[in-house]
Order: C-alpha cells, then structure tokens, then sequence
C-alpha cells in the first residue's frame, strides 16, 4: 500500500468515527419539553332541588273581562268615564237619552197616584155600605124594618168590598207599568258589570248606539287582578296533569320575574288536528303585572326530586337526546378527561346528568372545544354551580 492509499484510508476512517461520535451525543439529548397547559374554565359539580315537569308555552289572559253593550238604541248624552281608569261594579259609564221613556214614566206615576185615589174612594163606600149593613139588621131585630131592607143591605155590603178589590187590583196593574217604564228608562244609564280597568271606550258624546243584540261593545272593562294561562299540552302526557298542580312559568313582559298558577281546567277532549289537549291555569296577578296577550313559558310541576346534578348545555358535546347520552371533560390532577354521561330531563339550559359525573368532581365549564383527552389544563376562573 502506497502513501497515497494509506492517507485515503486514513480520511475514510476519521469521517466515520466522526458520524459515530455525532450519533452518540444525538442519542443522549434530553427529550422537548411538551405543550403548555391549555387554560379552561371549571364548576364544581354540585346535586340540587329540582322540579319534574311538562314544558308549556301559552298566552296571557284576564280571567275576568266583559264586553258592556246598550240593551236599547239612543244617543249619547252624558260620559261618566275614559280609557284606562279604574271602575267599579255598577258604576254609570254613560247616559242614554231616552225622552220617550221619561214620558211614559210621568205617565205610569200619575196613573199610579189615581188609581190610589180610586181605592181610597171604592174603601170610603165600602165603609158606607158596611154601616148600613149593621143598621138594617139592627132596625129588622126592633121590628123596624123589612127583610128586603135587610138583603139590600148585605147586597150592598158585597158590592163595595168589590169595588175595592177591583180599585186595588188596578193601583197594581199601574204600578206593574210604572215599575216597566222605570226599568226602560234605567236601561239608559250604562253601569260596569265587573270590578276592573276601562280598556277601551267606542262612544263619544252625541254618538248613536244600536240595542244589545246588534250593536258593538261601547266599553271593555278587564279586571287583570286574576289572569288565565291558556297553553296546549301532546295527549301523550296528558296522563300527568292533575287539577291543582302548580305552574310555574316567566313572560318577556316582566323580565327577570318568575310567576307561579294553578292548574284549574283540563279540557276533557283533545283536538283532533293535532292529538293536543288544552289546559288553563289561573295566575293571582296583584300588583298587577302581567297583562293580557302577553307570552308565556314555564311548566307544570309533577313533582320534585333532591341531589338532582344539571350542567349548561353548553358544556355536553355529541348530545344524543334520543340516545339519552353525551359527552363532557372533567379535570383530574390538572389533565382533562373526556367521559361519556347519561343524560336525563332538559330544563331550558341545564340538562340533568342521570350517570357518570359525581358531585365534587371539576367539570370543564368553558374552554372544552380546545381540549382534547389527555391535555394538560389550568383553571383560569372556577365557578360553583
């Protein structure tokens, strides 16, 4: 082997125990460090009260309202009352001129006044004929006078207490007409059935109302201190609404305010359309707050049931309501794990967790569309639920 042969050897030899050398300090490096831990919002899961129910949605309506129409035709002469004021039962609202019927009074009282007088006459022969009837009997026991006397007398007697009977059977029959052309005339001053609010006023002075039967409302008085909450329930779970089960529900009309009914009518069919049955619950409404055709929604109360676990919706992924299943992240030791729970009843956002989440637990609240099982997480906010 030749000098040059030797040198070529020699590089040949360095070059690989270079590679070697670079190898074993490759292999003894420390490995990276891995990725930082992924900052995620907790709750701490705690049971809770909760109350079985029917979720219903419905409509607002006072219990107690009437539609005030004029039982005869006439013009308006006098208004008692406007919109939005309060009334109570009987009180006149408006005056319907009626200058027929105020004749026809003055009429009946003065027909009423002779025919008195007529019976105060027919008494005072009445009185006569009785005198004479106890004198001819009186004459006839002295001798003094005739059998014929006598009879006239008793006939007489008989005739007077008839006339009078007759007097006063007339006095009534103008009282009978005198009390009608009164009633006539009362029917001109529109009083309010109800205790409530005047919601609207169709009339104004001058104006021509037509009689009850075919005329429109004048007035509409509510009273809103007790309201009916009027929804529809599927007849599949009609076998659970019992008169008397509270309702508790909200309305967009009073927001932040929960209001509490009583189931007070089932209907006894449902409707074929659409297998529905209708339900009615009454609502105490002093101060009065709700109004009529406001929107509700809420439940009926079946039940209630203690150490219930519900979370947000929010926090369940792969949510298979049919399934009654899903999916959330609990935090153990700072790692979070996905766990797959059984799912119960939903009430608006929180949904009850029947399996698999103890109370205690860390349950990832916010942040969870980050995570993946395994990933290292730090609570930035924790929150009690």
């Amino acid at each position: 082997m030749n000098a040059m042969t030797r040198a070529l050897a020699a590089a040949a030899l360095g070059l690989l125990l270079g590679g070697a050398a670079g190898c074993s300090k490759s292999n003894t490096a420390k490995p990276a460090a891995g990725a930082p831990p992924v900052a995620v919002e907790v709750m701490t899961v705690t049971g809770a009260d909760l109350l079985d129910g029917i979720e219903v949605t419905g409509t607002l309506a006072p219990k107690f309202e009437a539609e005030v129409k004029t039982e005869i035709p006439g013009l308006v002469k006098e208004l008692y009352v406007t919109e939005w004021v309060r009334v109570r039962k009987g009180q006149p609202l408006a005056r319907i001129g009626l200058a027929e019927a105020e004749a026809q009074v003055k009429r009946g009282e003065a027909n009423v006044e002779s025919a008195k007088a007529a019976v105060l006459e027919a008494q005072v022969a009445a009185n006569r004929s009785e005198r004479e009837k106890l004198r001819a009997l009186k004459l006839k026991g002295a001798g003094l006078a005739t059998q014929q006397a006598v009879d006239d007398a008793l006939s007489e007697g008989e005739a007077s207490r008839a006339r009078v009977e007759a007097a006063k059977a007339q006095a009534r029959a103008s009282e009978g007409e005198l009390s009608q052309s009164r009633a006539r005339l009362a029917k001109g001053l529109v009083r309010s059935p109800i205790d409530g609010v005047v919601s609207s006023r169709e009339v104004n002075l001058g104006s021509l109302t037509s009689d009850a039967a075919a005329g429109k409302p004048i007035f509409r008085i509510v009273d809103n201190r007790v309201m009916n909450l009027t929804f529809t329930i599927p007849s599949s779970q009609m076998a659970a609404v019992k008169l008397g089960q509270p309702v508790q529900f909200t309305s967009d009309g009073a927001p932040g305010k929960n209001f509490t009914g009583k189931v007070m009518f089932i209907n006894p069919s449902v409707t074929e359309a659409d297998r529905s049955l209708k339900v009615i619950a009454e609502v105490p409404n002093v101060p009065e707050q709700l109004k009529g055709g406001l929107f509700a929604k809420g439940k009926i109360v079946t039940g209630s049931r203690s150490g219930v676990i519900q979370v947000p919706r929010g926090t369940l992924s792969a949510l298979d309501l049919e399934k009654h299943t899903g999916s959330l992240f609990v935090v153990q030791s700072g790692v979070a794990r996905r766990r797959e729970v059984g799912i119960g009843a939903i009430s608006g956002e929180l949904v009850e967790i029947a399996s698999g989440l103890k109370p205690g637990e860390q349950l990832v609240s916010r942040g969870g569309f980050n995570i993946k099982d395994g990933d290292k997480v730090t609570a930035a906010k924790a929150s009690v639920k």
